[in-house]
């Protein structure tokens, strides 16, 4: 819990905009954090992709 009094999933989401959190970030690592986003989606896609082929597999 953030001290907010509301209770979070994760303390990045609270709604009382407490902590030192940058507001604003670099070309740069606007990019790097765009890259590592397309990353995880494709991981996940590659999950799914893996789940139907075991579910295709087993039926």
């Amino acid at each position: 819990m953030c001290g907010c009094g509301d209770k979070h999933a994760k303390v990045d989401t609270c709604c009382c905009g407490g902590g030192l959190k940058r507001r604003f970030f670099t070309k740069e690592e606007k990019i790097a954090k765009l890259d590592d986003y397309i990353k995880d989606l494709q991981m996940e896609i590659k999950a799914v992709e893996a789940k139907i082929q075991h579910i295709k597999e087993h039926k």
